[in-house]
């Protein structure tokens, strides 16, 4: 691992390094400490690359979409309606309806 990372600092396209930095973070998290990891790679040319903003614009959004969901059964405790709620979270009205009890449901 030591021999890759001198291997990467000399290679002259950025890109590239990044790329193959978050790749080797990824693997190396199967078997290595994140202390260690950290230690070995350098964050700035990690947080360059296209597979590390990926997985942070999917993490992103999964929270994004988590926050919505959470809003949105706040809202239908307090009584607003199924098309306000959707409205204001940007959930999809089935998805609103989704979240009452079963018992609330409206039958299709």
């Amino acid at each position: 691992m030591i021999l890759l990372v001198g291997y990467w600092e000399n290679l002259s396209l950025r890109r590239t390094q990044s790329n193959l930095t978050a790749s080797t973070a990824i693997l190396a998290g199967l078997v290595l400490n994140q202390e260690v990891i950290q230690r070995l790679l350098r964050r700035d040319i990690m947080q360059e690359s296209v597979i590390y903003q990926s997985i942070l614009s999917e993490g992103e959004e999964e929270g994004s979409n988590k926050k919505a969901r959470e809003i949105a059964v706040n809202l239908l405790a307090e009584g607003m309606s199924i098309d306000a709620i959707a409205r204001i979270t940007g959930l999809s009205v089935e998805m609103v309806q989704q979240m009452l009890p079963s018992s609330d449901r409206p039958i299709i």
